[in-house]
């Protein structure tokens, strides 16, 4: 529609993405909620994502259908690294919480992927589609998703291109 516009993808936490639009580095940023975006204009995507917990597929936890707070007491979990994120997994384990066995935190799933795929622990995440074979991700119980947003700087001049993009994503359901 647009040959010579590209665009150039660049994968990172909220909080860093936030930081570069804040640099101006970035026009607009694709945000997983949880996350503050109480200074920036922005559009919530339709799509949910549910989270769960990435295992191998030789795993006990593989053979369940869900996977509830219980079942990770005494289990080296994986998760991710910015506070909200670990406040909102805290308030799904509940009392479990404090059992809980985190033994590392991942601003990128795939790194922490990696990880499972190795027998270091179990990745608390959200389904990336069948990123390895011998991997699946375990929806948990009770369920928990999460949104994302599109933000840009309010009140920012912003580029034609990116006035054109915003658009369109406001106009596609």
């Amino acid at each position: 529609m647009y040959p010579r516009v590209k665009y150039e993808i660049y994968s990172a936490t909220a909080d860093d993405i936030k930081d570069d639009l804040e640099k101006g580095i970035l026009d607009m940023g694709l945000l997983m909620e949880p996350v503050d975006i109480g200074k920036y204009a922005f559009i919530r995507m339709p799509e949910k994502e549910q989270w769960g917990v990435l295992v191998r597929k030789d795993s006990e936890l593989a053979r369940k259908d869900f996977v509830m707070p219980e079942d990770l007491v005494n289990i080296p979990l994986i998760i991710g690294r910015r506070e909200e994120v670990r406040n909102e997994l805290a308030n799904w384990f509940g009392g479990y919480y404090e059992q809980a066995e985190i033994i590392a935190t991942y601003n990128l799933i795939l790194n922490a992927a990696n990880m499972v795929k190795n027998k270091v622990g179990v990745v608390l995440g959200f389904n990336l589609g069948n990123i390895y074979e011998d991997l699946c991700l375990i929806p948990l119980k009770p369920s928990l998703e999460t949104g994302a947003v599109l933000v840009w700087k309010r009140n920012n001049m912003l580029s034609k291109t990116t006035e054109k993009f915003i658009n369109f994503i406001k106009n596609t359901d």
